[in-house]
């Protein structure tokens, strides 16, 4: 729950700010600063699950290649 982390620390450093409290504004800025550290870690995880997948279907595709015999020829043909 990423935005919603972000909107509380807004909100708490908006609160901080008007209120004068900058105990409370320095919470907000921190909590909002962890909610977008927490974003972006999600986004780089996911990212590379992305790329775990792409990889295990690309070596899956490639050992299916190496499995198969090579394409056979027609033997060339003999005209009279």
């Amino acid at each position: 729950m990423g935005w919603l982390d972000k909107l509380l620390g807004r909100g708490k450093k908006a609160a901080g700010d008007m209120t004068g409290d900058s105990s409370l504004s320095r919470e907000g800025e921190h909590q909002e600063q962890a909610a977008a550290a927490t974003d972006r870690a999600e986004h780089y995880e996911s990212m590379a699950q992305e790329e775990r997948t792409d990889a295990a279907t690309e070596q899956a595709r490639q050992e299916g290649e190496s499995s198969s015999p090579p394409p056979s020829t027609p033997p060339p043909s003999s005209s009279p």
